[in-house]
């Protein structure tokens, strides 16, 4: 027996379609007859080496012996692969950043020697990084398991992208060099649409999510940008620089998307709250604790995914938000039933 055929059993999809259905619910501003939360099993590398096969084929093996944990029905815990080369440093290496491994494991890039206003396209045919992820994507697909999401690598958003390749210089360039700092931000942002477009015409939109799917699982048609740097930037600076294209790399799905944010962006709220494409909003670490701020001032259909914290506890985001418009990646503190 091939031991990927419990991917393949249709009670895997089935409930995990009953989910979409009820975050789809969530999306709609209806509140759920118990609270979401969204705690999904993932088989993550990071490693941009050769044996990225060897690690595909494994991950989905130990997938197959968690599979009744995706049965649950009332925690939605989607099964997922996420084959990330480097971290949030992908893009980077791709870019010809040099990119490498830190002692602790995490992933660094040195800046670019070459001035801002200087950046070119890459050519990506033949990359290692590239054909490494493109590698894992198409044999994802031949392993045929419809019972596992696929996860995007960190393709992360044209300012995060910037900072990871210039430091503060990009920011300086905006205010000194902004014909520069425009045309190397709309060099990045091409590449990241065209990217997620690749990804969207080689994996069916029903098993395609985003950097991260078992905390930030969406239902099908979204897509997601890390927003982490524009807590470095005033409203303004967003506005003329980054906002347009953030909302132009979102609307390379047909449902707009998420934003990833882990610091203080409650600057930006006015400006999120005018652009359509931003229908989705993930908080962690210290963006958690302002999460009362943004339910309150986001539009009514723009839905929040709050990490709990020590100071900001699955409790404290029911009792505030009465479950509406806001989904808890973590594990519930009831009991799970089937």
């Amino acid at each position: 027996m091939d031991p990927l055929d419990r991917l393949r059993d249709p009670a895997l999809v089935s409930v995990r379609d009953d989910h979409f259905a009820r975050l789809e619910g969530v999306y709609a501003g209806e509140v759920p007859d118990t609270p979401f939360f969204l705690c999904g099993i993932a088989e993550v590398s990071e490693d941009a080496g050769p044996g990225w096969e060897a690690w595909l084929d494994a991950a989905l093996e130990r997938l197959a012996r968690q599979a009744d944990r995706a049965l649950d029905g009332r925690v939605f815990r989607p099964l997922c692969v996420n084959y990330s080369p480097h971290g949030v440093h992908f893009v980077d290496a791709l870019f010809g950043a040099e990119v490498f491994r830190m002692e602790d494991g995490s992933w660094q890039a040195r800046y670019l020697p070459t001035p801002v206003g200087a950046l070119e396209r890459p050519v990506l045919a033949d990359h290692p990084v590239w054909s490494a992820a493109t590698g894992v994507t198409h044999a994802f697909m031949e392993r045929d398991v419809p019972g596992v999401l696929f996860g995007l690598p960190t393709i992360a958003s044209a300012l995060n992208i910037a900072v990871n390749l210039y430091g503060q210089a990009i920011i300086l360039a905006m205010l000194t060099e902004p014909e520069a700092a425009r045309h190397d931000l709309r060099v990045i942002n091409d590449l990241l649409c065209d990217l997620h477009r690749w990804y969207r015409a080689t994996v069916p939109e029903w098993q395609l999510q985003c950097i991260v799917p078992q905390g930030r699982c969406q239902p099908p048609g979204f897509g997601q940008l890390c927003g982490c740097t524009t807590q470095l930037l005033s409203p303004g600076l967003y506005e003329e620089f980054v906002g347009p294209l953030d909302a132009e790399l979102l609307s390379i799905y047909p449902r707009g998307g998420m934003i990833h944010l882990c610091g203080t962006h409650l600057q930006h709220v006015p400006s999120w709250r005018r652009l359509p494409e931003f229908r989705a909003f993930q908080t962690n670490d210290r963006a958690s604790e302002d999460f009362e701020a943004y339910h309150r001032d986001l539009r009514e259909d723009q839905v929040l995914y709050v990490n709990p914290t020590e100071t900001v506890p699955a409790e404290r985001i029911l009792q505030a938000t009465g479950g509406r418009r806001v989904v808890i990646p973590a594990d519930a503190p009831i009991p799970a039933s089937g």
